[in-house]
């Protein structure tokens, strides 16, 4: 279960690594990796311009 911390700007998700998008496992977005767990920087701009990714 992915966690989700919301911020002026945009969204910090942490999540491991089977449950990464295929634009996070790419490196399209800002990730990064602190032990097992992947921390991922979604934008507001993002947020809207993004296509669905499907989960893996």
């Amino acid at each position: 279960m992915a966690v989700r911390i919301r911020l002026p700007g945009g969204t910090l998700k942490m999540k491991v690594y089977r449950e990464l998008r295929v634009r996070e496992r790419e490196r399209r977005v800002p990730v990064m990796k602190m032990g097992s767990l992947y921390f991922v920087w979604w934008s507001n701009s993002q947020h809207h311009n993004k296509p669905q990714d499907s989960h893996r």
